[in-house]
């Protein structure tokens, strides 16, 4: 009996021992003292917290795992090493981002069709930018706008005469400006048609299409732009059904 309470008494004795305290300090990556900050003993689950100059004191032994929790901190896990006991543990918890709310940009359409395109993405989104454009248009000339790619602009002024202009262009050069400026998208995703037949359904617009000045002085803007897609998802159909 006696050697069995011997025996009792050193295996608690060993118990005591391999529960001792362990001393740390919470910082920021700064260096800023952390109050109020919860150490959990997981093993244990003993709690503490962390006082005004961000120290802290808890039981565990080796190979207990140490873990923060703040509300405005990520949590940080330490896993206990003989080391840890026989000096203060430094633990650093970095502090959880804000998430910004989402800013929506409103885009300025520029009047260059390629580019502005470049901002809107790829296939199905003309209709947006048609939308933007409609709207642009509808704010009337603007002085810091830039004209579409070719634009004549009207001097201010009483201005003079210069006697009667010849065309600056045919309808050869008119279609070339629109392939190079309206988006290929338009054409074979919204009509539906094949990058041949984009040329001839563009002269076959034309029979219903007011084009005089455009081709007497060269100069298309945005309103141009958007009339002739307006009139060619008219004649879509009728033009399909000719074929």
């Amino acid at each position: 009996m006696k050697h069995l309470l011997i025996l009792i008494f050193c295996f608690f004795g060993k118990i005591v021992s391999a529960q001792e305290f362990v001393l740390g300090k919470v910082t920021t990556e700064e260096h800023i003292d952390l109050q109020g900050v919860v150490v959990i003993n997981l093993n244990t689950d003993e709690k503490v917290q962390t006082d005004r100059d961000g120290n802290f004191m808890i039981r565990g032994k080796v190979k207990d795992e140490l873990r923060t929790s703040s509300p405005r901190y990520e949590r940080v896990a330490v896993t206990l090493s003989a080391e840890d006991f026989s000096k203060p543990l430094h633990i650093i918890v970095k502090r959880i981002p804000y998430e910004i709310e989402e800013v929506e940009i409103k885009y300025r359409v520029t009047g260059d069709l390629k580019k502005d395109m470049q901002h809107f993405g790829e296939a199905r989104k003309v209709k947006i930018l048609k939308t933007e454009i409609a709207k642009d248009i509808a704010l009337g000339p603007r002085l810091n706008i830039p004209r579409a790619h070719g634009e004549f602009v009207q001097p201010v002024g009483p201005g003079f005469s210069i006697g009667k202009v010849k065309n600056q262009w045919d309808d050869v050069d008119f279609m070339n400006f629109l392939i190079r400026e309206i988006p290929d998208d338009f054409f074979t995703e919204d009509l539906k048609l094949t990058k041949p037949e984009i040329s001839f359904f563009i002269f076959y617009v034309f029979k219903d299409y007011e084009r005089k000045n455009i081709l007497k002085y060269g100069n298309p803007g945005y309103s141009d732009i958007m009339r002739f897609m307006q009139v060619s998802e008219r004649k879509i159909v009728d033009y399909k059904s000719n074929k």
